[in-house]
């Protein structure tokens, strides 16, 4: 939710789809009041919350940009982190990697990968589901490289211990070290691995979260799809338009 203090609570981030965004609360406002009555903590906010059921309201005084507005909140049932994470993502532009470093034959930036299908896997060197996949996206690169995907990891750990596993683990795809966790954070990552399938325009189009054997070939037949889809070079809009510039474990 955000901080607290003496003058209200900030919002740090409405998830895209949530009851909050729905209705118009901005990353950025802070709330002053529940029901007319002042607030200082976020656990107040959460009280007020856990009081009202899923399908009533609950009335919000927002400080935004130095003016007071008041906007009326209709309640849902609390989802999952996961749901919370498809929610947010799902329908979005994919977030620019931030302070990212790419280590030999990976790709520098997403906006680099316009125009081709992108699975990027958040993944982790003491991560254990993370090993099974690893097999798993090196076949997915292997099969769908040539007609348009390509398979990025994404660390946090450093590039040398990166270096080593994707070694030791004969891993056939790129490698991106995120080492001040800036991208992973955009991303709102929580849980690893986690699986973005993101497409030609650089939208997401899909989320795994952990190593679901199932839930992955449901994956590869989006993926298939995705690659048939028109690039956004060759579709007739695009003719019209500006070139786009660049840009825990389960």
């Amino acid at each position: 939710m955000g901080s607290g203090s003496d003058i209200g609570v900030t919002i740090e981030k409405a998830v895209r789809g949530s009851p909050a965004a729905k209705a118009g609360v901005h990353a950025g406002d802070r709330i002053v009041s529940v029901e007319t009555v002042r607030v200082t903590t976020p656990a107040q906010v959460l009280l007020a919350l856990q009081r009202r059921a899923a399908g009533g309201t609950l009335q919000l005084g927002l400080e935004r940009a130095g003016r007071e507005v008041s906007v009326s909140v209709v309640l849902a049932r609390r989802p999952s982190a996961d749901d919370v994470l498809k929610m947010d993502l799902v329908g979005a532009s994919a977030p620019s990697w931030s302070s990212a470093v790419a280590l030999p034959g990976a790709p520098a930036s997403l906006s680099r990968l316009r125009g081709r299908v992108v699975l990027v896997d958040f993944w982790a060197s003491w991560c254990v589901p993370c090993r099974m996949l690893t097999p798993k996206l090196n076949t997915l690169k292997d099969k769908f490289g040539a007609q348009g995907l390509t398979v990025v990891g994404i660390t946090t750990d450093d590039a040398e211990t990166a270096a080593t596993y994707a070694e030791a683990h004969q891993i056939r795809y790129g490698i991106v070290v995120d080492p001040e966790g800036r991208t992973s954070r955009s991303y709102g990552i929580t849980a690893m691995p986690t699986l973005l399938l993101v497409d030609k325009k650089g939208f997401v189009r899909d989320v795994l979260i952990g190593y679901e054997p199932d839930a992955l070939a449901r994956m590869e037949t989006t993926i298939a799809e995705l690659i048939a889809e028109p690039s956004p070079e060759s579709s007739p809009a695009s003719a019209k338009s500006v070139p786009v510039p660049d840009v825990k474990a389960r």
